[in-house]
């Protein structure tokens, strides 16, 4: 009997929602000879999702975008031997997309099954966690503060740091909680990999509670990532058979419960001390600061909160070694960051690279442009709280601190393109509006600030006493930075302010009814407007 072949399909929430199902299926009912179909993770390039792969001789020959009516076709043309068709892309691993990223945190997503114990350690898993536990919980934070990982979540908080202090509390009890509430637009890399490499985060979270000492964990993820969901509890009901959750983990002195918990819908639960209070059983409302989280954090307890893809990082720079880590990057920007390319782009996805590239090679090397052809005018890094960058500044490295001086932020890493047709007074007023519908209203700032800044943007949109309600949102946005309790109120003013600061025409007089997308350029009836934001 002739040995199967592979071929993998991916069972990526994305791919599935424009019928990788389908064409798993399809596949597996029209193929003439024994095949295997592996659900990987995606690769990332979600314009040709569903990508499907087949495993050669040669290598990983892809094909895509594959309905499920092209598959017959595709088996004709040989496809289980690489054959040539009109879909045929290639070798994966050598498409331009694919080459020029370096894939630390992503190296396993696309590439094996995601609930296979067996892929997961014959591509590198558990080396880091094997070396951590060969090392004392000092020398790890010490070797995770060395690495220069910074808190992928957004704030950039140098994660070391963060364990050393848990790991110096005084108490018997201490917590892990990963916080994957990915609710910025633009954002995905955080579902990606809980559904693409499950094992990698619970790696990463093992290696923070034997660091800071915590027995137990939990991973707070937003109802809208059912698959993420699915597959996460999947991995740590596998992981529990495996010993590598429970008492004695990997033959070792070390204990580590891992749960799943499940968010409500609530975009400030991903702030850190919201989304505690929300593990709590409570409303999900920003707490005040001091204490803070790693002295007293879940149930009031000692607790290392990271985001996804800091915990993530963490295999890696324990497997390979801090200066493995410190090699990649710029200034005290070190490591990958998973930047995630949207909006009016015409090849969105995930490109994982070292700190230092430019936001233009970002959007016009890899993404292509804008998808509607016409310039880029605008790009928003760092979700709705994240600043408007004009096409003129688009030569902007991507690290913390070039961002910082330019009054903007890289946050999750979220990248969203506009193209020349957007009216950015109306961007302004989604930002006010964004934050009136999510402030958990704990503070008056935030809560009666956006709603007073949606009213005062109206006014500057129609020509209402415009030099005065321009001079009013300014006082407003200095009120929110300044007064509110946490970053929801406190950063809502960044996208107001760089887009009155870098498109100011955009806030002057337009006459009533008059199709124009900015103030003096008429916007074709036929140009394909840029995205709402989301």
């Amino acid at each position: 009997m002739s040995t199967p072949v592979t071929v993998y399909v991916p069972r990526d929430s994305a791919a599935r929602s424009v019928g990788a199902d389908e064409v798993a299926a399809a596949v597996r009912s029209a193929a003439d000879r024994p095949i295997r179909v592996v659900r990987n993770g995606s690769r990332g390039m979600l314009w040709l999702e569903p990508l499907v792969e087949v495993a050669t001789g040669e290598g990983r020959i892809g094909y895509g975008p594959v309905r499920p009516e092209d598959v017959d076709g595709l088996l004709a043309a040989g496809m289980l031997d690489g054959g040539d068709h009109e879909l045929r892309l290639g070798l994966v691993d050598e498409l331009p997309w694919m080459r020029g990223q370096d894939r630390l945190t992503f190296a396993r997503v696309g590439v094996t099954d995601p609930l296979s114990v067996d892929d997961y350690v014959a591509h590198g898993g558990l080396a880091g966690l094997r070396r951590a536990l060969e090392r004392t919980p000092a020398e790890v934070v010490e070797e995770v503060t060395a690495s220069g990982l910074r808190g992928r979540g957004g704030a950039g908080f140098p994660a070391g740091i963060k364990w050393k202090t848990v790991l110096e509390a005084a108490g018997p009890l201490k917590f892990v909680c990963c916080n994957a509430d990915e609710g910025d637009s633009g954002t995905f890399a955080d579902r990606m990999l809980m559904e693409g490499d499950p094992f990698c985060l619970i790696e990463g979270m093992l290696i923070a509670a034997y660091a800071a000492g915590a027995t137990e964990g939990y991973i707070y993820i937003r109802s809208e990532y059912p698959d993420a969901i699915d597959t996460m509890r999947a991995a740590i009901d596998i992981a529990h058979a495996q010993n590598w959750l429970g008492e004695g983990i990997l033959g070792s002195a070390t204990n580590f419960e891992l749960f799943v918990r499940v968010g409500a819908g609530a975009y400030i639960c991903g702030e850190e001390t919201s989304m505690l209070e929300s593990l709590e059983g409570k409303r999900g409302m920003v707490r005040a600061k001091p204490p803070i989280p790693a002295l007293s954090g879940l149930f009031g307890k000692p607790t290392v909160v990271n985001n996804v893809l800091t915990l993530a990082s963490v295999p890696m720079v324990m497997a390979d070694g801090a200066d493995a880590y410190q090699a990649r990057g710029v200034e005290r920007s070190r490591g990958t960051q998973v930047f995630q390319l949207a909006g009016n782009i015409a090849r969105g996805g995930i490109v994982e690279t070292a700190f230092g590239i430019s936001l233009g090679e970002l959007i016009n090397e890899f993404g292509g442009g804008t998808g509607s052809g016409r310039p880029v005018r605008a790009v928003q890094v760092g979700g709705p709280l994240g600043a408007y960058i004009p096409a003129s500044d688009l030569d902007l490295p991507m690290d913390y601190e070039a961002f910082a001086a330019a009054g903007a932020m890289v946050g999750h890493g979220g990248i969203v393109v506009f193209d020349d047709t957007v009216d950015m007074a109306k961007q302004a007023r989604f930002a006010m509006e964004f934050c009136a519908e999510e402030s958990c209203g704990k503070c008056t700032p935030c809560r009666v600030g956006s709603v007073r800044g949606v009213e005062v943007v109206d006014r500057i949109i129609a020509g209402e006493d415009r030099d005065t309600n321009l001079d009013l949102l300014e006082d407003l946005c200095e009120l929110m930075t300044d007064g509110s309790l946490c970053a929801m109120g406190g950063l809502t003013p960044l996208p107001v302010r760089s887009a009155m600061r870098h498109f100011s025409e955009d806030f002057l007089a337009r006459d009533a009814g008059d199709r124009t997308g900015t103030a003096g350029r008429p916007v074709p009836e036929d140009a394909a407007s840029g995205p709402p934001a989301p």
